[in-house]
């Protein structure tokens, strides 16, 4: 199999990892509470997914 003439330099592949960026997460909005949420996952603010109720929120005990 074919090698290498050199290898790379540093430099060269610092130049070519350049672009290796973090993106950060895209964030849509519940269709119920408008709070963000993550694509494709039920809202951990109401329980809704995709306009229905999926999971049902206990209330919360306040005194």
């Amino acid at each position: 199999m074919a090698q290498p003439k050199r290898r790379w330099s540093k430099r060269r592949t610092g130049l070519r990892r350049a672009n290796w960026k973090l993106e950060e997460t895209t964030k849509g909005t519940c269709s119920h509470c408008h709070e963000p949420v993550l694509p494709h996952k039920v809202c951990s603010n109401c329980g809704y997914y995709n306009g229905k109720e999926v999971i049902t929120k206990k209330a919360s005990n306040e005194d």
